[in-house]
């Protein structure tokens, strides 16, 4: 099974253990499923890491060892720049779940319209609370 994961539940993986968005990131460390990602999507998790709303709470380091774990994802080297989103800075997203033929695309974003979409091609766009118990 291949899953793309919104970096909003790869940053909520670092913020809250054992929520949900963990409960996926360890599933995957522990080869439950392969993680397509790219090199927009880590770039992007570095940057987005360091705005001044996460500084008190995501500490460098394990930021740092998630990007490094990601190495070893399906990493996406380019992707089609001709998909469209209700917010065009999801579209990358959609890019990877289809390049990547992913199964599910994983977001808590609710107000992005990817949610509401329910799928792109062949890939379910669900929540990582839906994620967990239909995959996990």
């Amino acid at each position: 099974m291949r899953v793309v994961l919104d970096t909003n539940v790869l940053l909520s993986a670092l913020i809250s253990p054992h929520g949900h968005p963990d409960t996926i990131y360890r599933a995957w460390r522990t080869a439950r499923f392969e993680i397509v990602t790219s090199v927009s999507q880590l770039d992007e998790l570095r940057r987005a890491s360091r705005y001044e709303k996460f500084k008190a709470i995501l500490q460098p380091h394990r930021v740092g060892a998630m990007v490094n774990n990601l190495q070893r994802a399906l990493v996406l080297k380019q992707l089609p720049t001709d998909i469209e989103a209700d917010d065009p800075f999801d579209a990358f997203l959609l890019a990877m779940a289809l390049v990547g033929e992913a199964d599910y695309l994983v977001t808590g974003d609710h107000r992005a319209g990817l949610l509401q979409r329910g799928h792109f091609s062949r890939t379910r766009i669900v929540t990582p609370t839906v994620f967990c118990a239909e995959a996990l």
